[in-house]
């Protein structure tokens, strides 16, 4: 009897999957652009955030339906390859899409070694920060080839101080909000709202992590669904 069939602690049940997926969205990618698409938008911030939540709505409802159709761990990889098949073209965008996964690593990595070395001495930043980037992306792999049922496990920790910190700024924030900067007469023009919802976009990468995990969910059906909207 299959790990599926026999319905296996090692299958990955609704919040493991959803931590995923939310691990890989509040990540240094959206701590960085929120800043960016403030500056773009203005004061129509939130209506920045408005279109980049309708935009991620349309994107989940997608990602749902092609991986409880497709379940497997190739995940973005599988759908671009049933879309126009394995030929030069489907190469060519998955080859792109893990060209930016090494990117997204490096910079995360990058960012945490330099965080993390400030609090350091100076004399040892430099060694703090080689060290903290290595052992970061040693401890990745190390969790990805452990498999996708310990990813999930670690990620409920680690979500979970993520948005403990998150909650902790929203409420420090709240005693700082100014509703005059609000005001329509401080929004930028409708095309800048737009790109700044755009901008806010780019931190949806949780979805093709939740993709990739397909394979090992319980009931994808209906457990993926979920997922999905949850973040």
């Amino acid at each position: 009897m299959t790990n599926r069939e026999s319905g296996s602690p090692r299958r990955i049940g609704l919040w493991g999957v959803a931590s995923i997926g939310i691990g890989g969205m509040v990540v240094g990618g959206i701590f960085a652009v929120l800043g960016l698409s403030v500056q773009i938008a203005g004061g129509g911030a939130p209506v920045a955030f408005l279109v980049a939540g309708l935009v991620a709505l349309l994107t989940a409802r997608s990602y749902a339906l092609l991986s409880t159709s497709f379940p497997s761990r190739g995940g973005t990889v599988t759908f671009v390859n049933r879309a126009f098949g394995p030929g030069l073209f489907s190469g060519r965008i998955n080859v792109l899409l893990w060209l930016s996964y090494i990117v997204m690593l490096a910079l995360y990595s990058q960012a945490f070694g330099s965080y993390a070395a400030s609090f350091l001495p100076d004399a040892q930043h430099d060694l703090g920060k080689h060290a903290f980037l290595t052992a970061a992306v040693v401890l990745i792999a190390v969790l990805n080839i452990a498999g996708a049922s310990t990813v999930a496990r670690a990620e409920r920790y680690v979500v979970a101080i993520k948005l403990t910190i998150l909650l902790l700024f929203v409420v420090v924030g709240m005693f700082s909000v100014s509703s005059n900067r609000l005001e329509p007469s401080q929004w930028s023009p409708p095309l800048s709202l737009v790109a700044g919802g755009m901008i806010v976009f780019l931190a949806y990468e949780g979805f093709e992590l939740t993709a990739n995990a397909a394979e090992d969910v319980c009931d994808p059906g209906r457990t993926l669904t979920q997922a999905y909207y949850i973040p």
